[in-house]
């Protein structure tokens, strides 16, 4: 079979934009142990540090806990005006909390509220035996989702991040569950509150995130603090159209976490910028030799945003490899070939590109069903 090969400059994305003097972070700028920058609409890595070392996370782990009651929210399992009632389990954590009382009722709203602004230990566990049932079987759930989200260096022993021997992650782990956890734009409501009342304004809670109060278009999104993950953060922030997920961990303290996470993200409003992008209409069907048709409509998944390094000039350009034709059977989803982008003969993104629809092959059975249906119709 012979490949076809298609190289074209994107009008709509050529680049003219102005040199923006910034040198690439190096692994010195960053105290921290441990660090990634990650471009929340692509995924893309733009900083690393001991990305993949396991450490605890502190109350990071929170973004997990989240995560899944997010998920609960959307799916309808539970609801912001449903009542939680405070376990004795619950009420024992110690460490951050807002003092719940074994038997205390609150609603899921002010127990999220309270979990994402002021990483209460307590009302994450009370939310967990929400959800699940029981802490443990939450946790189930919690490593379960990371798993599926590619978490190779993590495993939870809990659901709020209080240090327990085996309780770890990575730098990159907690960017997943942090671009997982920020697909649920309504945690927002929450990440960007400073301060707020609970129990009807008695209890006054303060986010632990100081970012807040001092970094541009900082939207959320964990803080954690123990001694044995020292100082933490995950913060998420939005410039036009960029959004960023700086992660810190082991940080000597809140200071230096605050700092090292700002550096972060001014490198990555300094240095990229992220277009999107819609391609599917560019993809014309491909020839099946053998089939029950000609012809196939294909398309390439997950290509709709992509981060690129700001330049001065240099174009994008976009390669399609696909045969010249395929033989049947063809199975929908069944890869054909690779899309891939590159600026300054340095790749940047691939994307799969893929059956859009199943063909049969053709046979003396397959010709004989049409004859029949054909006659059945008639």
């Amino acid at each position: 079979m012979f490949k076809r090969f298609f190289t074209v400059i994107m009008s709509g994305l050529l680049l003219v934009l102005s040199v923006v003097s910034v040198s690439a972070l190096s692994e010195d700028d960053i105290s921290a142990p441990g660090a990634v920058l990650m471009d929340a609409d692509s995924g893309k890595i733009l900083y690393e540090k001991n990305a993949h070392e396991q450490r605890p996370c502190a109350s990071i782990t929170k973004v997990m806990t989240l995560t899944l009651v997010m998920e609960a929210l959307d799916s309808g399992k539970i609801s912001l005006d449903d009542t939680v009632t405070a376990s004795a389990h619950a009420a024992s954590m110690g460490g951050s909390d807002i003092w719940l009382e074994e038997g205390e009722q609150m609603t899921v709203d002010d127990m999220i509220k309270a979990t994402a602004v002021a990483s209460a230990n307590d009302a994450a566990v009370a939310l967990a035996e929400f959800v699940s049932g029981s802490e443990d079987d939450f946790v189930a759930d919690m490593n379960a989702k990371a798993k599926d989200l590619g978490m190779d260096d993590t495993t939870f022993l809990n659901c709020n991040g209080l240090d327990e021997e085996g309780h770890i992650t990575s730098a990159y782990d907690v960017a997943l569950m942090s671009r997982e956890l920020i697909r649920h734009k309504k945690i927002f409501d929450y990440t960007s509150i400073w301060l707020d009342y609970l129990r009807g304004g008695k209890t006054q809670i303060v986010n632990t995130n100081k970012l807040l109060r001092t970094y541009d278009g900082i939207t959320g999104l964990k803080t954690g603090t123990t001694g044995d993950a020292g100082s933490c953060i995950t913060a998420t922030a939005e410039r036009n159209g960029l959004s960023l997920i700086a992660v810190v961990l082991g940080a000597d303290n809140g200071t230096v976490r605050f700092r090292d996470a700002a550096a972060l993200l001014d490198y990555g409003f300094a240095s990229f910028e992220t277009k999107e992008l819609s391609l599917n209409d560019e993809l014309f069907p491909i020839t099946v030799e053998g089939g029950l048709q000609n012809t196939a409509k294909i398309k390439c998944d997950d290509v709709s945003y992509i981060t690129m390094p700001k330049g001065g000039g240099d174009q994008l350009k976009q390669t399609l490899d696909i045969p010249e034709s395929i033989e049947a059977p063809v199975s929908e989803g069944d890869r054909i070939g690779s899309l891939t982008f590159s600026m300054g003969g340095e790749e940047i993104a691939s994307f799969d590109v893929v059956a859009d629809e199943t063909v049969e092959k053709k046979s003396f059975g397959t010709l004989m069903k049409i004859v029949w249906d054909s006659l059945i119709k008639m």
